[in-house]
């Protein structure tokens, strides 16, 4: 007899738009928000490609008042919080509209929650409990199909005095809405579209497997699963192949849900220490670490890693041989698309007790499947480093 599921809640607080050439409903889904002074947050690539024009002529011919920051670094920090949360008051926007991945949509959230709870330093609001006061209404368009940003409930924010990096989690920041137009996202680089979207594979793969997963977030992972598995390869190597982008930005979606509503694992315990003592992209490190990080985990969610290998298409007897085919066949995927190796990120082997250290104290550590301490972290960053 199975046994009685465990509690859960499942909050989705975020209106969600889908189609090509859908981000021409902006100014219809800003009235519905009353918004009468637009805070635009994004980044010098997004205004270079040509996207942010796009917006701007959208609000501009709304007649809606904007005022644009661009100051968002790669791996979002404390002091570009700060500065535009500075330009938010300055300009007196009473909404935000975050335009491009994952660091322009997590900076807007925390630019939210500064301007309407206080203060100058994002430090103040980190953790589950610190945020007593609705952010800025915030509207998301993302360009990339990577981390689900768009409809998470968390901001991941670099402290550069510490060198960590901290996350503000809350159901409040939920974007109001997200527009998921997959015209946005065409012209992503071949490289970039590897790295975000084996990012979002991470996403559904942890979500799925972590020890706080539940019935809804299990669903949605498992389909994110099909597909990003099944479309990135056709994304990498045609990136015009509006199909292939369509699929990767709702598989990224409902990844982003997934985590949201189980949680992310080890991946992005390394990944985050990486990025707080590299600066190195968020996406590429989750991407990188992946299979490793899964072959040193199967052999404790066997059957979960065998259903993962079903979804992908694998044959086989056996949970244990179902669990290796897993990890097998996210190897063969990071080769496909031609990911970097972990020997891109120039991370020094010195480091490595730091980053296991760090990665060990991470919350999300005690969500693997495998138990993690600091000497596991080190054996998993040595198989990264020996390829």
């Amino acid at each position: 007899m199975a046994s009685i599921l465990s509690p859960f809640s499942f909050v989705m607080p975020t209106k969600m738009i889908y189609g090509p050439g859908c981000v021409a409903s902006l100014p219809d889904e800003l009235c519905e928000l009353n918004a009468k002074r637009v805070l635009l947050v994004t980044d010098k690539g997004i205004v270079k490609a040509g996207i942010c024009g796009i917006v701007e002529k959208l609000l501009s011919d709304a007649g809606i008042p904007f005022s644009i920051f661009d100051s968002v670094e790669a791996n979002p920090k404390d002091v570009n919080v700060s500065a535009g949360a500075k330009a938010a008051v300055d300009f007196n926007a009473d909404t935000i509209v975050a335009l491009g991945g994952g660091s322009p949509i997590d900076c807007a959230k925390a630019i939210g929650v500064l301007v309407t709870n206080g203060g100058d330093d994002i430090k103040k609001y980190e953790g589950k409990t610190a945020i007593k006061k609705h952010p800025l209404p915030l509207l998301t368009i993302p360009t990339t199909s990577g981390t689900g940003s768009e409809v998470t409930f968390s901001s991941v924010i670099t402290d550069t005095k510490n060198h960590y990096k901290m996350t503000i989690k809350s159901a409040h920041t939920a974007a109001k809405t997200a527009i998921l137009d997959p015209e946005l996202t065409l012209s992503v680089p071949a490289p970039v579209t590897a790295a975000t979207g084996i990012d979002a594979l991470t996403h559904a793969i942890e979500a799925y497997t972590a020890t706080c997963a539940e019935p809804i977030s299990d669903a949605v992972a498992l389909y994110a699963i099909e597909l990003i598995y099944g479309n990135l390869v056709s994304a990498v190597k045609n990136g015009k192949d509006l199909t292939a982008r369509s699929n990767m930005l709702i598989g990224s979606l409902l990844a982003g849900i997934a985590f949201s509503h189980s949680d992310v694992a080890s991946v992005h315990c390394l990944a985050e220490s990486l990025g707080s003592i590299y600066d190195a992209p968020h996406g590429t490190c989750n991407a990188i670490l992946l299979p490793y990080v899964m072959d040193y985990s199967k052999d404790y969610c066997m059957e979960r890693y065998a259903r993962i290998a079903g979804i992908m298409g694998a044959k086989f007897k056996t949970n244990e041989e179902g669990a290796h085919k897993a990890v097998e066949l996210v190897k063969k995927l990071t080769v496909d698309v031609s990911l970097p190796s972990f020997k891109s990120l120039n991370v020094k082997k010195s480091d490595f007790a730091l980053i296991a250290e760090m990665s060990a104290r991470n919350i999300s550590t005690e969500s693997n499947p495998r138990k993690m301490c600091k000497e596991d972290y080190m054996a998993v960053l040595e198989m990264a480093y020996n390829g």
